[in-house]
């Protein structure tokens, strides 16, 4: 046989082999991965930005953290905060979340084009992510975005409230 033909076979085999080594392996890279709740809340955040002096305020939260700033653009001002999150108080904070009426709340228009401010709104799941602008308008389904507020407020120092 030619040594091209010989040289061909080699690379041909080599493709083969090193293929079903990928597909066995990212068989098992799935087998492996734990399956996560499609509704288990994974992070949230809710953040007041706008008004005449550029105020803001973004408290983001994890099972595993808490973190506040907010300043005021206007004289540059900033201050941050952040602090372990106790799964007790996690588990508190979600507990007023049902992510399956998520989809039901409405957003509205910003206000910030006219010098208001917009309330902002991020609830992420593994399955999808949640983003809700102004949805105080939206007076039937904005109890529970009220109430989860509310619970962010009892974390926070008194100067992040």
């Amino acid at each position: 046989m030619p040594t091209t033909k010989k040289n061909h076979l080699k690379i041909l085999f080599s493709i083969l082999l090193l293929s079903a080594f990928f597909s066995c392996d990212s068989k098992k890279t799935e087998q492996s991965a734990p399956h996560k709740n499609p509704y288990e809340i994974t992070f949230i955040s809710v953040s007041d930005i706008g008004g005449n002096l550029g105020n803001y305020r973004i408290i983001k939260a994890t099972k595993d953290s808490v973190f506040a700033e907010k300043g005021m653009t206007a004289n540059q001002s900033h201050k941050a905060w952040s602090a372990a999150m106790n799964s007790d108080i996690w588990k508190k904070l979600v507990s007023t979340i049902h992510v399956t009426d998520l989809d039901h709340i409405k957003s509205s228009p910003s206000q910030q084009s006219v010098d208001g401010t917009d309330e902002t709104f991020q609830i992420r799941t593994p399955k999808k992510s949640h983003i809700y602008v102004n949805a105080y308008a939206d007076t039937l389904h904005y109890k529970q975005l009220q109430q989860l507020k509310e619970q962010l407020d009892k974390i926070l120092p008194k100067e992040y409230k």
